[in-house]
């Protein structure tokens, strides 16, 4: 691939999806804002979103300031957005985007994914045993479908499905996924789910790319020996050859930060590449899940009785 190629990864809607995005997750707002319009004029085209991360107004606001000024117009921009657990009920999704539309400012979403397999009730936060609700997503992805039939989201598709759930979607949808949005770095590589994406057409799109350093999942994938001895040999950071790996591999990232330097370094990854007896070598990096999801499991309350279930045994 030529570095102009790996700009997008082309979905099956035939939309043009840019290969690295700006994750939004953990930045607080007041500091939000100001790293989307970094990103922007360093390049990204693509701004990941979530209702439950508490930040689309900010995010909102910043795009219509980068609108306005004629940084980029809309048309060159991809934002991503997710539904919320608690509204999974049919009657609630449009609603729910409708909600993040309004805080985004915009007229459209480029694609919306339901965030979670995992159901609570309506207007409940946080993953309480007794705001837990019994499972509806097949009901929920008609609902999403008629999102993307009205037009009001581009693309439609799913987020923390391990294989046989996206394998379980696949056969009763009627409009397939577009994207699966999973946890996806050297130390945890998706292979199966990334076979079933290359075989039916879902494209997969790569969280934590870094392994959330920073955050409480305290990923410490960046000092992985492998990484570094390859960062060394290539005069990269860890980081760029974490998300240029993904890249290579075939998969979007979404790399975090709100500091400028490390926004523009997370970028640059168009220009040189990890040539193949190295990146060979890092398919023998010992694997291990960092988001492990405890919180979605209940012995009694939950659809998940275990991890087991909650990931189809991918732990």
């Amino acid at each position: 691939m030529d570095g102009e190629s790996e700009l997008y990864f082309e979905l099956n809607t035939g939309a043009k999806m840019p290969s690295v995005g700006l994750g939004t997750w953990k930045a607080p707002p007041g500091v939000v804002g100001e790293a989307v319009v970094a990103a922007v004029k360093a390049g990204y085209r693509h701004i990941d979103c979530a209702q439950v991360y508490d930040n689309e107004k900010e995010i909102g606001a910043a795009l219509k300031e980068l609108f306005s000024t004629g940084v980029v117009r809309r048309n060159e921009i991809w934002v991503t957005s997710k539904l919320w657990c608690s509204d999974h009920a049919p009657e609630d999704v449009s609603r729910a985007l409708s909600k993040s539309l309004e805080d985004l400012q915009l007229d459209y979403i480029d694609l919306y994914l339901i965030h979670w397999p995992f159901r609570t009730k309506p207007g409940s936060r946080g993953w309480d045993p007794d705001v837990m609700a019994p499972l509806c997503l097949s009901e929920t992805w008609t609902a999403m479908e008629g999102l993307y039939a009205s037009g009001q989201a581009r693309a439609i598709g799913v987020s923390n499905f391990s294989t046989k759930k996206l394998q379980d979607l696949l056969i009763y949808a009627k409009v397939p996924p577009a994207v699966v949005q999973v946890e996806c770095h050297p130390v945890w590589q998706q292979t199966a789910l990334h076979n079933l994406c290359k075989s039916t057409g879902v494209h997969l799109s790569a969280y934590s790319p870094l392994g959330s350093p920073g955050s409480w999942i305290k990923g410490e994938i960046l000092k992985e020996p492998l990484l570094l001895e390859i960062a060394e040999k290539l005069n990269k950071s860890p980081a760029q050859v974490a998300l240029r790996w993904g890249i290579q591999s075939g998969h979007s990232v979404l790399p975090k930060s709100v500091h400028e330097s490390r926004i523009k370094e997370n970028f640059s990854l168009f220009d040189w590449f990890i040539p193949q007896e190295l990146f060979s070598k890092i398919s023998a990096i010992t694997q291990q899940r960092l988001l492990r999801g405890d919180f979605a499991v209940h012995k009694s309350c939950s659809p998940y009785k275990n991890l087991e279930e909650l990931w189809d045994g991918e732990i």
